[in-house]
């Protein structure tokens, strides 16, 4: 049997994987959490730290890799996730749910660090900008396509939770197996250290995905419930505005990527995190539905420039840290994601301003650290 010898095309193939099953699990969690488990908002809290404790370990990815290599590994996690994501529905109890998601995110986490990894491994350090951007664009698309086949489910076929979690979890193993199959197992180009570790000249990229790590928690959390509790958006509107924020990341994702190849990384992250620190002040005194709108919109393409910070430690890191790094910076990501929203949480019952406010400040300091950064836009070593 013929087997297809293309590691990018590959790497297209799994980028879909974790949008089409992990996407249609967030999507129909509240709701199944409320209306089948009964969840209340105590129950919620604990979920997300539970969904977040696999990030914050991500850095054991390397004790696997000394007994399987990237390729195969990333193959197990993601039919983990599927695993996850397919039981889901058959669960449905409070702890039932907390295994579920247990199981699900650790597929999640893991197959999305390695998955990460072999992109800076396998792309060109050239054509990784724009290879990334189109991957961004391609999962948006996915993620489109599948919250169209999940309201005709919903709404036309009235199918039950536990069918709809069966069938987007089986369909994302069914990629998974059919990868395994169908493609060569590739040799790395460089052998992966496999110790842990944290480098002193790695310093700048570790604090700047941590705060990476704390405004995503802003936009993930909070800035979805300003539009629920502060503005009253309807469940349909905000899925809605979900849906219209992926097609406009399909669009823009491609355009970052090459403006971030042909301005270079310092810029490209001091023009992120300006345009951040406008945007978390006006959350915090916005008073119009359509301005609000806006600014949710453009929070989210921002989000595109999250490949700056990835060709930056692609172009200063040494290949054969790639999926330790990758392993280690996942877990500073993810430090934020189990104390902020707790944090913020509290804050935001007393003054709803100073999370957005304190999304600023964040994004003030970043931009203070990028003036540490060496132009990299003419360095492709």
């Amino acid at each position: 049997m013929k087997k297809y010898n293309n590691r990018v095309a590959l790497l297209y193939l799994l980028s879909i994987i974790s949008p089409l099953s992990f996407g249609v699990w967030m999507a129909l969690l509240n709701n199944f959490s409320v209306e089948v488990v009964h969840f209340n908002g105590e129950n919620m809290g604990f979920l997300q730290s539970i969904r977040e404790i696999s990030g914050l370990l991500a850095f054991t990815i390397v004790f696997w890799l000394l007994f399987i290599r990237q390729q195969s590994a990333t193959y197990i996690f993601l039919i983990l996730l599927g695993l996850g994501v397919a039981i889901t529905g058959y669960f449905p109890s409070v702890e039932g749910l907390y295994i579920t998601t247990l199981i699900m995110s650790f597929g999640f986490h893991y197959a999305e660090t390695l998955h990460s990894s072999l992109s800076l491994q396998w792309i060109k350090k050239s054509d990784t900008p724009a290879v990334l951007g189109k991957q961004i664009s391609l999962r948006a698309f996915v993620s489109i396509l599948s919250m169209v086949v999940l309201y005709i489910l919903l709404k036309i076929f009235h199918l039950e939770y536990k069918y709809i979690y069966l069938i987007f979890g089986c369909i994302g193993i069914l990629l998974v197996v059919f990868a395994w199959i169908k493609f060569e197992r590739f040799e790395d180009y460089e052998i992966q250290e496999k110790k842990l570790f944290l480098k002193k000249e790695y310093w700048l990229y570790y604090v700047l995905t941590f705060f990476a790590g704390a405004r995503r928690q802003i936009f993930i959390v909070f800035a979805a419930f300003l539009l629920v509790q502060k503005f009253h958006f309807k469940v349909e509107e905000i899925v809605f505005l979900f849906a219209a924020n992926k097609v406009i990341s399909m669009i823009s994702a491609p355009v970052v990527g090459r403006v971030v190849a042909k301005i270079g990384e310092r810029l490209s992250l001091q023009i992120e995190y300006i345009s951040l620190i406008v945007i978390f002040i006006l959350y915090g005194i916005v008073q119009s539905h359509y301005l609000v709108v806006i600014l949710f919109i453009l929070d989210h393409i921002l989000f595109s420039m999250a490949i700056a910070l990835k060709t930056y430690f692609q172009k200063i890191a040494d290949p054969k840290d790639f999926a330790s790094t990758g392993g280690v910076s996942f877990t500073i990501n993810h430090i934020a994601a189990v104390f902020l929203p707790a944090i913020l949480g509290l804050i935001w019952d007393k003054s709803y301003e100073s999370v957005f406010f304190i999304g600023a400040a964040i994004a003030f300091v970043s931009l203070l650290l990028t003036f540490f950064i060496k132009d990299t836009s003419k360095r492709h070593h």
